[in-house]
């Protein structure tokens, strides 16, 4: 498995790098937030190992946004023990969560653990969805979205917005929904920001028609045709 590992600590990260890669797996690293996003947005990743004491902001954080776009599998490392941090990480997504110190046999083991989960029956790993611009296909398992064969330059949240609506074609959205799952499941900011996103989303898309309002209502994807592929 290609992993990325998402941790500041040297003394924490080189020996698991070295480890994990004994274990045969292909490992890229981050040091921060930012870094994280980045390198999941830039390279194939097939596991995320992301620690929560992050120099520049909270993993959980890291966690709403990879789980946004994608469902890769995902295990928190972390100092932070206990039955509240515990919830709030799998609350946020996480597939697992290890607490520190650990032996790299037994992450190896949990690893293997949740690739097998992940493995099984769930959403389809391609989405083809056909609209006013064209083709539209979300491939899960490659992390990528194209519309008509070009991929599409989307920020996280409107990566995440486009692939919730495609997860059921013509189905309405409530606004409120949609900002608990693709922003926070404890969202209190303005309601505007999911505006916004959706006028970006459209002109990303070449047609406003891709997406339907429906007032006081919510948001719906309208497709003229979909298949999927397992």
């Amino acid at each position: 498995m290609h992993v990325l590992l998402v941790e500041d600590d040297d003394g924490v990260a080189v020996p698991l790098a070295h480890g994990l890669q004994r274990e045969g797996h292909g490992v890229d690293r981050a040091r921060t937030a930012a870094e994280a996003l980045f390198e999941f947005g830039r390279n194939h990743v097939d596991l995320v190992l992301l620690d929560l004491g992050l120099p520049d902001g909270d993993g959980l954080d890291v966690c709403r946004e990879i789980r946004a776009i994608s469902d890769v599998p995902l295990i928190i490392l972390t100092a932070r023990d206990g039955e509240p941090q515990r919830v709030a990480g799998l609350d946020a997504g996480a597939d697992d969560y290890v607490v520190k110190p650990f032996g790299v046999g037994e992450l190896a083991a949990r690893i293997r653990a949740v690739a097998r989960r992940s493995a099984g029956p769930g959403k389809p790993s391609i989405v083809n969805l056909v609209g006013p611009t064209g083709r539209l296909v979300i491939d899960h398992q490659a992390g990528t979205i194209s519309l008509d064969g070009q991929p599409l330059d989307l920020s996280p949240k409107e990566r995440g917005l486009l692939v919730l609506l495609a997860q059921d074609p013509g189905r309405l959205f409530a606004r409120q929904e949609i900002l608990e799952r693709v922003w926070s499941p404890t969202w209190y900011g303005p309601t505007k920001t999911l505006d916004v996103h959706v006028a970006a989303l459209r002109r990303k898309l070449g047609d406003a028609g891709w997406i339907e309002t429906v007032r006081s209502g919510g948001y719906r994807l309208i497709s003229e045709a979909s298949c999927t592929d397992a």
